[in-house]
């Protein structure tokens, strides 16, 4: 699904997250006496690294590869608030309005060219979600169309589009997910190599055997940092991204479905808004509010 930071603003427990885990481990580093320069070992990082990437890039085709690099710049952005519900809820509201005043072909400009419908202009937030417009839009063709589609044909229609959409987006989670379950393997595989390096200065001064030796340990620390520091605690972030985003749509499905049946708008509205989570939904009198608001 498309990623809702659209409508949203800068996650600052996202940065906090990030900085915080920077600052949490390696100032406690300095403060056991530990200095800086000695974690700076380009070769480590690039072994791991490297290794990561390609093998990321080995096990996920390309149509993912960009899916999760959207997903993973949207994490420094919050999701869905209530105000893009309230919007959501009353932008439906003002389409079945259409309806029942201008009868379902009314519909048929709104839906055709959405881009150039006067009430989704009034909603970039929502515009901007291309799958969510085909969503209502391509839904909206059938109800519009006139086929003896039943409400529980119509239902399991649009559940289909969701799952299928799903599964699209949670192959990139899976693969940051195994990333972060082959990052200490990578760490030991650099550290492995260190040591082999090491061994061939083993005669050499304990000095200099010590340094590699703390080289090649670099490697199994940064592997183990990248996995349960940054890659797995993204790959949550991204699922439970995409759980959320999952109720938006749920929420147009319950909308719709409800429109089916016959319910006038603003009973339509309301099944949608009570499948909101209760931190972001809309209370019942804002939403009335603002529905009559919109139709003044």
């Amino acid at each position: 699904m498309d990623r809702p930071h659209e409508s949203g603003g800068i996650s600052l427990l996202a940065i906090i997250g990030i900085v915080g885990t920077l600052v949490a481990v390696f100032g406690g580093f300095i403060m056991e006496g530990g200095h800086l320069m000695v974690l700076m070992q380009p070769a480590e990082y690039l072994i791991i690294g490297g290794a990561a990437l390609c093998g990321l890039l080995i096990g996920t085709p390309v149509k993912y590869v960009k899916i999760m690099i959207n997903q993973v710049t949207g994490i420094m952005k919050s999701g869905y608030r209530k105000q893009d519900y309230l919007d959501l809820l009353v932008m439906m509201y003002q389409l079945f309005t259409v309806a029942r005043k201008e009868g379902l072909m009314g519909l048929e400009k709104h839906v055709e060219k959405a881009e150039e419908s006067v009430i989704f202009q009034k909603y970039p937030n929502f515009l901007a979600n291309h799958h969510a417009v085909e969503f209502v839009c391509d839904t909206m063709r059938l109800i519009i169309s006139g086929a003896a589609v039943t409400v529980y044909d119509l239902e399991a229609l649009m559940e289909n589009d969701l799952e299928t959409h799903h599964r699209e987006i949670s192959k990139p989670t899976s693969s940051l997910t195994a990333m972060a379950d082959t990052l200490p393997g990578l760490g030991i595989v650099a550290a492995v190599l260190g040591v082999v390096i090491a061994m061939g200065a083993i005669d050499g001064p304990p000095e200099i055997l010590g340094h590699k030796v703390a080289s090649a340990l670099v490697g199994t620390f940064l592997g183990i940092l990248l996995s349960y520091g940054f890659v797995a605690p993204l790959a949550r972030n991204i699922e439970t991204t995409n759980e959320e985003a999952a109720v938006y749509y749920e929420c147009l499905k319950h909308a719709l479905v409800s429109f089916h049946k016959g319910f006038v708008g603003t009973i339509a509205v309301e099944f949608a808004r009570r499948i909101i989570p209760s931190d972001v939904r809309p209370g019942f009198n804002e939403l009335e509010e603002a529905c009559r608001a919109k139709k003044a």
